[in-house]
């Protein structure tokens, strides 16, 4: 018998092509990420070189965008920032995907107790506020990105479950999966051959969108001082550290992260959105 080509768009037909606004949201996306990456070469100055001297001072020729309270060189501190504020969402991403998918697969495919147990457990983690559970969990392990993100990932994952495992469900019951299944092919190859790669766009756009919101939530525990360092540069920390500038009056060295922190947030929701939208009008 031959098995019977699935039908919905995968990986490869989904072309990033959309509005002008997705188009700019793209660029920036694109241009942070290559700020994070390039950032050690791009950065004018040591981002923890404290001079006091200069504390509070103004853009000038050795500092464009001005130094903070404590004399650091904004543009640097911005540029390095980049990097924890990346790292941390993409932390979050990876994690809750990957078991958010293999949750809600294995919910989906099997069926009976497993499903019930694995979705009443999902439930009970969005009873649980996120944050709420990164604060704790800081409170235990102390300083430093891996608690935060290890809390929001767990935080994270009933939104990627639910949704693959709706997902799965409508592809199960699909021809080709029956047919796969007269030939002799295990649920393993069938899920991670087959269906995977149909529902994997609309996974990685809610997973996009899931990007932006965790780069927001652990921006506002950097704001609150809890587990990025003091010395590590972050975009949330800036936003903490230029309280003290914006009293005396020299708001540059906050008002400039906040920015970035809305700008990059907006541009990763976009993108999810638009891709979100796309992978829905193909498979109609």
């Amino acid at each position: 018998m031959t098995a019977v080509l699935t039908r919905r768009p995968g990986l490869a037909r989904i072309r990033a092509v959309g509005s002008p606004l997705q188009t700019v949201c793209l660029a920036l996306v694109g241009l942070v990420v290559l700020a994070a990456l390039t950032a050690p070469w791009l950065a004018p100055h040591d981002p923890n070189a404290v001079d006091l001297g200069q504390a509070l001072a103004g853009p000038s020729a050795d500092h464009p965008l001005g130094v903070d309270a404590a004399g650091r060189d904004t543009l640097s501190r911005l540029l390095l920032g980049a990097r924890t504020s990346l790292l941390g969402p993409l932390g979050v991403v990876a994690f809750s995907t990957l078991a958010g998918i293999a949750v809600g697969m294995t919910a989906a495919w099997r069926g009976g107790r497993l499903d019930s147990l694995l979705s009443r457990s999902t439930e009970l983690v969005f009873a649980f506020p996120g944050m709420l559970l990164a604060i704790l969990i800081i409170s235990v392990y102390g300083e430093g990105l891996l608690a935060p993100v290890l809390a929001l990932a767990v935080a994270y994952l009933p939104y990627v479950s639910r949704l693959t495992r709706s997902l799965v469900l409508a592809e199960r019951a699909r021809p080709y999966v029956s047919a796969y299944l007269v030939q002799g092919h295990s649920a393993v190859q069938i899920c991670l051959r087959h269906v995977l790669p149909n529902i994997a766009p609309v996974v990685l756009a809610q997973s996009a969108i899931n990007f932006g919101y965790a780069l927001m939530d652990l921006a506002g525990l950097s704001f609150l001082g809890l587990g990025i360092p003091a010395l590590t540069p972050d975009w949330g920390r800036m936003v903490f550290d230029g309280q003290t500038a914006i009293q005396h009056g020299y708001p540059l060295s906050a008002v400039l992260p906040c920015l970035f922190i809305v700008l990059t947030v907006v541009a990763f929701n976009v993108v999810g959105e638009r891709w979100a939208d796309r992978v829905a009008r193909r498979s109609r």
